[in-house]
């Protein structure tokens, strides 16, 4: 690790927000800019923010150091999502960690919903509703009125690594993210079978939106590995090591979540006419509700 900035913090706990907001970066200066620029500054306090940069070359790393948050980690090299992520939730320690990507825009008050949308449901990892793929349409205008005709709506068990709001007694539970770089981007699903081993309460909530753009560091990293966009970046076999189920076991969970995808997917569009997770392929396209 090359660097770290902390401003000092106020040591009464009750003064203090109940969040920290980290994300990881490799290069992909644009979409960190549009991502901090969605945050409104009167929800989000920008001393809870943990930025780590995993050796970028494009200007990330100074730009970061420039926006006033309250931790900025620069590592020499990539060190992977799972180290990053482990970085962030330790540097500033708080009841909830809310984990992203920095390719998403953020719809007004997500913040304040997903952590009251956790609390109210007793969810140990909360992650917002969200769109993928192309920012062509009025997201502001979509997110209003998608919480408003969902609001309360929880997706049990469902959570996305895309943005997750994390409790602080899961760390003591199931440990931190696997901080293993040759995972390149199985860290989420691990995290995940822990989670459900371990009986937690996950979900996503319709009370909160984000637009994501969807894979761009990964897309960036396929092409400076000069891999096919359609290959694995990271390590299969070395994450089916790490989460150590049969082959049976594997067959069953995917069948068991497919199943409850199936289910819980015809419930939102029978009850709302959406889902809490859309995909913006193309333009002109028609929206796919998963």
């Amino acid at each position: 690790m090359e660097g770290v900035a902390c401003p000092s913090l106020e040591s009464n706990p009750m003064t203090q927000p109940n969040y920290t907001l980290t994300f990881a970066c490799y290069n992909q200066l644009d979409y960190t800019q549009q991502f901090i620029a969605s945050l409104d500054r009167d929800e989000v306090d920008f001393s809870r923010i943990v930025a780590v940069d995993n050796g970028s070359t494009d200007g990330t790393r100074e730009w970061l150091g420039q926006q006033g948050f309250g931790a900025v980690i620069l590592n020499n090299r990539n060190l992977g999502c799972g180290a990053a992520w482990n970085q962030g939730a330790l540097a500033i320690q708080s009841k909830w960690t809310v984990v992203m990507n920095n390719d998403v825009i953020c719809a007004k008050g997500w913040l304040r919903n997903l952590l009251a949308s956790a609390e109210a449901n007793n969810l140990h990892i909360a992650s917002p509703a969200m769109v993928e793929g192309e920012l062509n349409y009025d997201f502001a205008e979509w997110a209003t009125q998608a919480q408003d005709s969902m609001h309360g709506y929880i997706r049990q068990g469902a959570p996305h690594a895309v943005c997750m709001a994390i409790r602080d007694d899961v760390w003591s539970e199931i440990g931190y993210f696997m901080p293993v770089p040759k995972l390149l981007g199985y860290e989420d699903a691990i995290f995940f079978q822990r989670t459900l081993e371990a009986g937690l309460n996950t979900g996503t909530t319709a009370d909160a939106w984000l637009h994501h753009y969807g894979m761009t560091t990964q897309k960036a990293l396929k092409l400076e590995m000069k891999l096919d966009q359609n290959d694995s970046l990271g390590n299969r076999n070395l994450m089916r090591l790490y989460m150590a189920q049969s082959w049976w076991a594997r067959k069953l969970a995917r069948h068991q979540r497919r199943n409850l995808l199936k289910t819980t997917r015809a419930h939102e569009l029978a009850t709302y006419g959406k889902t809490v997770h859309a995909l913006n392929r193309k333009a002109g396209a028609p929206w796919e509700w998963v």
